[in-house]
C-alpha cells in the first residue's frame, strides 16, 4: 500500500476521531488526526479547536467515526530551521560557550536536528553535545550535572517528549541558571527563555484545507505533504531578566510576540 507521511509534531502519542459531513443526508466522512499531546491537555486542545474551526469555515460539522484510509497533511518543521538555534542562544547569551542538545534519539528526526546543530555550533562559538530525553529524573540529573561548568546553555529540539517534559525542562533550566532556546512557543509561555519553530496553530488550520480537499474526491497521494509557511520567534522578558541577560534591541524588535 502506498502511503504518505502525515507528520505532526514529529510523531503520535494520541489519536482523536472525527467524522464530518457538508450537508445532511450526505455520507458521513471519516478523518483520523495524529498529535503528540494527550486528550486532556491545553495544547492539544487548541490545535485541535484551530483544526476544527478551519473546517467549520469550510462548510463541515463535527460529528463521530474512526479514522482510517490513506495519509497526507502538514511537516512540523523542516531540518533547515535547526541550525538557527544555536545562532539564537549566542545571540541573547553571548556568554554561553557550551550547548546541552535535549533530543529524542530514538526518532531519526532528533539524530537529523542535532546533526543540523553540530554542523552550525562551532560557526558560533559554541561546543554542543547531546542528552536523551528519556524520562523525568534523566533529563533532571543531566541537566543538573551539566550546569556543573559555568557557561553553559541549553537548545530543546522538537519532540513529543519536549512537550511531555515540558515542565521538568523549562524548571531545570530556571533552577540552574541555564539560558534555553526552545523550538516551540508553549515552553516559552511556561516560563522557557525564546524558542523558534513554526506557528502549529496555524499549521492545524491549514490541515483543515487538506481535509476539505480529500473530502471533494482528491486522493491524499496526490497531494504533497506541506512545510510550514509561517514562523514565530517568541521572547520572554521575565525569564531573561531572571537570567541576568540584556536582550539585544535588534532581537527584540524581530520577535513576533514578546511576554512581560
Amino acid at each position: 500500500m502506498k502511503r504518505r507521511a502525515f507528520i505532526t509534531l514529529l510523531g503520535a502519542a494520541a489519536a482523536w476521531p472525527l467524522a464530518a459531513r457538508a450537508q445532511q443526508g450526505e455520507r458521513m466522512r471519516r478523518i483520523g488526526v495524529l498529535m503528540s499531546t494527550t486528550v486532556d491537555d491545553p495544547v492539544g486542545g487548541a490545535r485541535r479547536a484551530a483544526f476544527l474551526q478551519g473546517l467549520q469555515q469550510l462548510g463541515w460539522i463535527e460529528g463521530l467515526a474512526r479514522p482510517g484510509g490513506n495519509a497526507t497533511g502538514l511537516l512540523a518543521f523542516e531540518y533547515g530551521l535547526s541550525g538557527k538555534w544555536p545562532e539564537l542562544l549566542k545571540e541573547i547569551a553571548p556568554r554561553v560557550t557550551r550547548a546541552a542538545v535535549l533530543r529524542d534519539a530514538t526518532l531519526a528526526s532528533g539524530i537529523g536536528q542535532f546533526a543540523i546543530i553540530q554542523s552550525v555550533a562551532s560557526s558560533v562559538g559554541l561546543e554542543v553535545s547531546p542528552v536523551n530525553m528519556r524520562d523525568a529524573g534523566e533529563i533532571e540529573r543531566t541537566i543538573a550535572a551539566f550546569a556543573g561548568t559555568p557557561n553553559g546553555g541549553l537548545i530543546v529540539t522538537g519532540s513529543a517528549m519536549a512537550i511531555v517534559h515540558r515542565d521538568v525542562i523549562v524548571s531545570s533550566a530556571a533552577r540552574h541558571k541555564l539560558p534555553a532556546v526552545y523550538w516551540d512557543r508553549t515552553l516559552v509561555t511556561g516560563g522557557g527563555l525564546i524558542s523558534y519553530g513554526p506557528d502549529l496553530i496555524d499549521q492545524f488550520r491549514q490541515a483543515a484545507s487538506f481535509v476539505d480537499r480529500i473530502l471533494k474526491g482528491e486522493k491524499p497521494a496526490d497531494l504533497p505533504v506541506q512545510a510550514p509557511t509561517k514562523y514565530d520567534l517568541v521572547l520572554n522578558l521575565k525569564t531573561a531578566k531572571a537570567l541576568g541577560l540584556e536582550v539585544p534591541p535588534t532581537l527584540l524588535a524581530r520577535a513576533d510576540e514578546v511576554i512581560e
